[in-house]
């Protein structure tokens, strides 16, 4: 029995509930961390004084209570940690080698694999209270609060904490089980419960995620710099793309996988239960060409429920642009060539002016070609 309050709750059939409920709902694994994060606040501190959270003010304008989660939610004192695995349900044994290969082809589109399916959001945000909900049959109501990377919550920290992995030099956590494909979610609730037991690391000396990284933005294991990453540079960021860093984003235009394709835990990666996370027909394997004619009608029809819609038509195409400079710079088909050229120059006229700098740049690019038949 445990006290909570003034009430005593039945820690086996909050268990029980907790069992039940993840594996109904998809959830892959759960755990229990404590809210005593103060170990964590001064790598915190020292990211956010160098300036890696990039644009991201949101997280400097929160500070440390991302690492308090009691000031974040008065009366928490305990949270609840979750799993769930999002590669799509007919995803092949050999996805990343397919996803290598995608990457290789200059003139196709690579969106990052989590994001090819609903809006994860979306799934977990539902899936969390569905099983608080579950919780509070079994010990009645109690207070709590659901997030899934939509508030200042240390998510990776607070899932390593719990047993759920460790964190990986690129930052994300990794499983033994299921490697690194996984969304995390929590639930903040006002129940002192026991911790589960955390995981050892095992990245070793391997450094594959590091020297992988397009843009050099792993720049110490365990330590990111966002300006730098194209997952920050594709939806984050809403102004211009570095210079210095359009040509090392190649064909991606959504995310980055990377850091994920190389590691060798992700061999052990899971498939998801779910069909949320099916890939949608336009991005199971887009040209440039195909989603650079999209109109901003066209945009939000196909993005509608999916996390690409967030970053809005302007960004889609200032990220698609930088995509068809880069394979304008590649050996292509004299024809593939021509049809990108002529693409950008036709949507010149009446782009924005974030996105007339990324074509101009684009057009720029364009290597020699052979005079047309």
């Amino acid at each position: 029995m445990h006290q909570a309050g003034s009430r005593t709750v039945e820690v086996d059939a909050l268990w029980r509930a907790l069992r039940a409920g993840s594996k109904e709902l998809g959830f892959s694994q759960i755990g229990v961390a404590g809210i005593d994060l103060s170990s964590a606040e001064p790598g915190l501190l020292a990211w956010l004084a160098a300036g890696f959270h990039g644009g991201m003010d949101y997280m400097a304008a929160h500070g440390l209570k991302r690492a308090r989660p009691a000031e974040l939610v008065p009366g928490t004192a305990s949270v609840i940690t979750v799993r769930m695995d999002y590669l799509p349900r007919d995803t092949p044994p050999d996805w990343r080698a397919v996803e290598f290969a995608r990457l290789a082809q200059p003139a196709q589109a690579q969106v990052s694999i989590y994001a090819r399916g609903r809006d994860y959001h979306k799934v977990l945000r539902q899936r969390l209270q569905k099983l608080a909900d579950r919780i509070a049959e079994a010990i009645g109501p109690f207070g709590h609060r659901v997030f899934t990377d939509s508030a200042p919550v240390l998510e990776a920290e607070l899932a390593s904490r719990s047993g759920l992995g460790w964190r990986g030099k690129h930052t994300l956590l990794l499983s033994r089980d299921a490697g690194s494909t996984f969304f995390l979610g929590e639930i903040y609730v006002d129940l002192a419960l026991e911790p589960t037991e955390p995981t050892s690391a095992h990245c070793g000396s391997c450094s594959a995620c590091l020297d992988a990284c397009p843009t050099g933005a792993i720049v110490a294991p365990h330590r990111l710099d966002a300006r730098r990453c194209i997952s920050y540079l594709t939806i984050e960021h809403d102004g211009p793309i570095p210079m210095d860093l359009r040509a090392s984003i190649g064909n991606r235009i959504y995310g980055c996988d990377d850091c994920q394709l190389v590691c060798p835990w992700n061999r052990h990666a899971r498939r998801s239960a779910l069909p949320d996370f099916d890939v949608r027909g336009p991005f199971a394997a887009p040209t440039l060409l195909q989603l650079w004619a999209w109109s901003e009608a066209e945009f939000l029809r196909h993005t509608e429920g999916s996390p690409i819609r967030r970053i809005g038509h302007a960004r889609w195409q200032r990220n698609l642009a930088v995509a068809m400079g880069n394979a304008l710079r590649a050996p292509l088909e004299a024809e593939t060539a021509r049809a990108i050229e002529a693409a950008l120059r036709e949507r010149l006229p009446q782009a924005s002016p974030l996105v007339r700098e990324h074509i101009e740049w684009a057009l720029a690019q364009r290597r020699a070609l052979p005079a047309a038949a």
